[in-house]
């Protein structure tokens, strides 16, 4: 998304707060936008209740902060934001903030409310210096489906709100095994993250995916099927943008790896084979007394609990076949978690898309409090926010991807994976777009784009193509409009010509023909 459209929404949302002067919620939601504008993406990780979603956060930031214990913190919403110096701040339903005391324990962060009952906490902020934070603000929630309706609630209040937008620009979504529950708070997230749009921005985590394959070492392997078949099969695939295997605690395990404990796992591949399986059969025989190894109970029962019996028997066994030291460990454990697939998926889907989002969620917000007025109060506003739909392409795009994943018309079959690929559906990154390999040239790249231009131009232009169609074309056509003229779109001898002005006619139909 261009700057202008940014900047065009931060004028809009200034052009609101003239409106609802008197207004003083309206205030408080328009400065919220003001804030989100300002922000990095807001990505919350969400979930029912034991899904990972704590040891999934830590295993992102790379340090043990996130409270995975069931204290009274877990029922709150914890945002985690870039900070020079760390703190932790309690944001009351009533009342002043309250700053909290910074304190560590056995290398992870303790947030202790002291005398405040978790009930009059609206959200607790951790600020960190973690370079993760820079790029994004992670927003940890309550389990939904909790036996408690309270903390069920905070989790629906903040995600799926009934009168006003998400706070989150995106989620991560948790799930051991599809649940109705999951499809269910998934749709309502579409539906409330951004509006009447219904932009899909959500992505689904297998979590805890090692337990699938009951802690074998294939076990991420047949979480990886069972992954494919959700996205493929069912209503989940017009939910989310991506279903990936992830083993969260394998995932923190890695990114947090100590010195005793690689010592420690040398310590189980120096075993004699037989001695080592019968350990290593089960959770309940690793942590029996034993005097078959040199680890005391204590000292195995942590590596259980860092790591699960999936880890201490995946890194024994890397041990065992070479791995010279904790870091290359780390290394190795980290690529076997799945952790950086999910990575790169929400790198993918929402990085480069963060601004849309953000301008997404302005304008809806914006939309709903001007419905409060009376007749033709707030013209002008109207007319500001009319005209930033109508021009800024990444919307069209989040547009129609949500009605390609909808399976609702213009485009069916084919035509509709191609147009769901060429607008960002898989990533916003040229060659991804294209289905093109990640190496490809430019000149390939521009062969293909050319390509596909013709392709789209021709369908829009069909006699067939009813008005719905035509527009949806209209969308792919300027996507790929705007690839060209990143990869260059002539070449020698070509006429400039080539390629239509964005937003222009479509090519062989007059402009504003109809059917």
């Amino acid at each position: 998304m261009s700057p202008d459209a940014r900047a065009d929404a931060a004028a809009l949302v200034a052009s609101a707060r003239r409106l609802f002067a008197d207004d003083p919620d309206a205030l408080g939601v328009l400065d919220d936008l003001d804030r989100r504008l300002a922000e990095p993406l807001r990505l919350a990780l969400a979930g029912i209740v034991k899904a990972g979603k704590s040891t999934l956060l830590n295993a992102l930031l790379g340090e043990r902060i996130a409270p995975t214990d069931a204290g009274e913190c877990t029922r709150i919403v914890t945002w985690y934001r870039w900070a020079d110096t760390p703190s932790v701040t309690a944001h009351l339903t009533a009342g002043p903030a309250r700053r909290l005391p910074v304190r560590r324990s056995r290398g992870m962060l303790v947030i202790a409310l002291g005398d405040l009952p978790a009930e009059e906490v609206d959200r607790i902020e951790v600020g960190w210096p973690s370079a993760v934070l820079r790029s994004m603000t992670l927003i940890d929630t309550p389990g939904i489906e909790s036996l408690s309706l309270d903390v069920s609630a905070r989790s629906a209040a903040f995600l799926t709100p009934e009168d006003n937008p998400s706070s989150a620009d995106a989620i991560v979504y948790l799930m051991r095994h599809l649940h109705p529950s999951d499809l269910g708070f998934l749709e309502a997230f579409r539906d409330t993250a951004a509006g009447e749009a219904r932009t899909v921005n959500a992505v689904a985590v297998l979590s805890r995916a090692d337990e699938i394959g009951s802690g074998r070492i294939d076990s991420l392997l047949s979480a990886g099927k069972v992954a494919a078949r959700y996205e493929r099969e069912g209503d989940l695939g017009s939910l989310v943008l991506g279903v990936t295997p992830v083993a969260g605690l394998l995932a923190e395990g890695a990114r947090t790896l100590r010195e005793s404990e690689f010592v420690a796992f040398g310590k189980l591949a120096a075993l004699e084979r037989s001695a080592r399986e019968k350990l290593l059969v089960s959770s309940d025989r690793f942590v029996r007394p034993t005097d078959v190894v040199d680890l005391d109970e204590d000292t195995r029962r942590q590596l259980l609990a860092r790591f699960g019996i999936y880890g201490v028997r995946l890194a024994t066994s890397l041990v065992r076949v070479g791995v010279a030291d904790s870091s290359e460990l780390a290394a190795s454990l980290l690529e076997q978690s799945g952790l950086t697939p999910l990575q790169e998926l929400v790198a993918r889907q929402f990085g480069d898309r963060s601004d849309a989002l953000k301008v997404r969620a302005t304008t809806d917000a914006v939309e709903r409090l001007l419905r409060r007025l009376p007749g033709e109060e707030g013209t002008d506003v109207r007319a500001a926010l009319e005209r930033l739909q109508a021009s800024a392409h990444d919307l069209k795009e989040l547009d129609l991807l949500s009605r390609v994943r909808l399976g609702t018309p213009p485009l069916a079959g084919p035509d509709a994976a191609a147009a769901a690929r060429l607008i960002g559906g898989h990533g916003t990154g040229a060659s991804t777009r294209l289905g093109l390999p990640a190496d490809a040239g430019p000149e390939a790249l521009r062969d293909a784009a050319l390509a596909e231009l013709d392709r789209w131009r021709t369908l829009g232009a069909s006699p067939l193509a009813d008005r719905t169609s035509r527009e949806a074309c209209a969308v792919v056509t300027r996507s790929l409009e705007g690839l060209l003229s990143e990869v260059g779109e002539v070449g020698p001898g070509e006429p400039a010509a080539h390629v239509v002005a964005a937003g222009g006619p479509v090519e062989g139909r007059p402009e504003g023909a109809d059917q």
